[in-house]
């Protein structure tokens, strides 16, 4: 069986021999190098030719958002995978258009990293949910104008369900919401259910998507 070959550049040697001995039990991947900024990553591309790279973003000499445009520029069958502490829409958007095909956060477990290095090597990308949220996000508030803000025709939510949904789409967690609005979790989580089955999505991406066309988010 063919090895996807990968490398990781991040300037914490502990966290990539953290993440490094995480993926070994997976005997279908295998590392062929470490680098401790972009400039190190490119100098040693065309010695190792990865099939993949995780990609941290602060680096010295040279970032992981530089390095990622150059990667895809100089060898674009190559697939980035950005792996970092920042969980920003910009961030996201913005590797995402040059050329990253995935966007982790370093808190993500070793099962998700797999899937997101096979993900990319067969499919050529993968998408979680806080990637297509911000993409969701870009992609609405360009074409705004589109939607017509109505609640005709459409269904009928109460005034607690709207204010969860707000909070929801400001990505607070349940914990979080339960704290703003003084509800118990789990009545909040029974709220976020109701709201699913009313709105028949499948998940916080659909919930956005309703906010966005009903003009519930500036």
């Amino acid at each position: 069986m063919a090895h996807i070959k990968v490398a990781i550049a991040d300037d914490h040697k502990i966290f990539r021999s953290g993440v490094i001995n995480t993926l070994v039990p997976y005997d279908n991947i295998r590392f062929v190098f470490e680098a401790d900024d972009g400039l190190h990553l490119l100098q040693h591309m065309e010695q190792h030719q990865p099939d993949v790279i995780l990609m941290d973003l602060k680096m010295p000499n040279m970032d992981g958002i530089e390095a990622t445009i150059k990667v895809k520029e100089k060898y674009p069958d190559v697939k980035v995978i950005i792996l970092t502490m920042y969980e920003d829409d910009n961030f996201i958007v913005h590797l995402v258009e040059n050329g990253a095909n995935a966007y982790l956060l370093k808190n993500a477990d070793p099962e998700e990293i797999y899937e997101a290095i096979c993900t990319t090597y067969e499919k050529g990308f993968y998408f979680n949910e806080n990637v297509n949220l911000a993409l969701l996000k870009k992609v609405l508030h360009k074409n705004k104008q589109q939607f017509k803000p109505t609640l005709k025709n459409e269904v009928q939510l109460n005034d607690r369900e709207q204010e969860v949904l707000k909070l929801i789409c400001q990505e607070l967690t349940t914990q979080e919401i339960s704290e703003q609005i003084f509800l118990s979790p789990r009545t909040v989580e029974g709220i976020r259910q109701k709201l699913l089955e009313k709105l028949n999505v499948k998940n916080s991406v659909g919930l956005v998507l309703y906010a966005f066309r009903n003009g519930m988010i500036e």
